[in-house]
């Protein structure tokens, strides 16, 4: 029996496995010098952005300019009020753009890239913050910057060396750095990026219990004492496989659900009072919590609804089909 033939390892599987090394090595570079001589700049930076009474203009050329409209817009989605000016359209009436209680943040690897002089010279003549992103500190941009943030020497992806792979990836992760240091700076919480992402799954996992639960009528919600006989009516007539129990004073006493009722089935169980079937301390939430934590509470716990109380008052009941028509799952 002959052995079976040696396959040759995928020419293009090993290109991309050179490419994600050289671009690791290029960050695991950046993290070491932030955590050691960048790192200083970096607080500087973060100082001189959250000080800023404006926005953060972002700017750059080629791909460094593709890098800073994503910083830019990872800036404005995380609470810093920040856009993207390219530096050709600068110079044509668009350095107006920029105020001086703006604050620019400047990328150019060689930071020596020409069509960044009208607004380094604009920074200057207005005292408009500069923070720069380049690998040169020595460079034009470098020497005119308030804060230089250097990134470390490292080889690209590119077998020629020549397209900018690893220190792209090295820039955006920079301006990632910076935009998350920022958020924690300002305490920027999931509600307040509710407000600049309202649209899409995301959308629907930061939105709050209080705008999907059913409350007053619908709810099935009966008093102590109440037979199973009538129970079982009232929830078959608001069609949530569960009743809410509660005491004399509204507080909430328990909940029936329908493997409550599996458990007590018998001859007997039209005859019970609820309390006798319910489960007491029963999982509960308030109006106040994102839907994605609701979720989560859900599927941990292999709950169909959960009863949202306020001040130990049922005020609602949110039922896993709630979540899944608000685009949560």
């Amino acid at each position: 029996m002959s052995a079976a033939p040696i396959l040759e390892p995928d020419p293009a599987i090993l290109s991309a496995v050179r490419t994600l090394e050289a671009e690791r090595d290029g960050l695991d570079t950046l993290r070491d010098a932030i955590a050691g001589p960048v790192g200083r700049d970096f607080a500087r930076a973060v100082e001189l952005a959250s000080a800023a009474r404006g926005r953060i203009i972002v700017t750059g050329m080629g791909k460094s300019g593709h890098v800073a409209r994503k910083i830019a817009a990872t800036l404005a989605s995380t609470g810093t009020p920040s856009h993207y000016v390219h530096p050709g359209e600068a110079s044509h009436g668009d350095l107006g753009m920029i105020q001086p209680d703006d604050v620019i943040l400047a990328i150019s690897w060689s930071g020596e890239t020409r069509e960044l002089g009208d607004i380094i010279s604009y920074a200057k003549r207005f005292r408009v913050g500069l923070i720069a992103i380049t690998s040169d500190p020595d460079s034009a941009l470098g020497r005119q910057a308030g804060v230089c943030l250097t990134l470390p020497k490292a080889r690209e992806a590119c077998p020629n060396g020549l397209a900018p792979t690893t220190s792209t990836t090295m820039q955006l992760a920079l301006g990632d750095a910076l935009a998350v240091a920022l958020l924690e700076t300002r305490g920027f919480s999931p509600q307040d990026y509710h407000v600049f992402h309202p649209g899409g799954r995301l959308g629907a996992h930061l939105k709050q219990v209080a705008t999907v639960m059913h409350r007053g009528e619908r709810m099935p919600l009966v008093p102590l004492g109440t037979s199973m006989a009538d129970a079982i009516v009232i929830q078959s007539q608001k069609g949530f496989g569960c009743v809410v129990v509660v005491n004399g004073a509204g507080v909430l006493a328990g909940i029936v659900t329908d493997g409550d009722i599996r458990r007590h089935m018998g001859p007997d169980l039209l005859a019970k009072r609820v309390e006798e079937v319910m489960t007491a301390n029963p999982t509960v939430i308030g109006p106040g919590m994102l839907l994605g934590e609701a979720l989560e509470i859900v599927e941990s716990r292999q709950r169909s609804a959960l009863v949202v109380v306020e001040a130990g008052q049922p005020v609602g009941l949110v039922h896993v089909l709630d979540l899944l028509r608000a685009g949560v799952a």
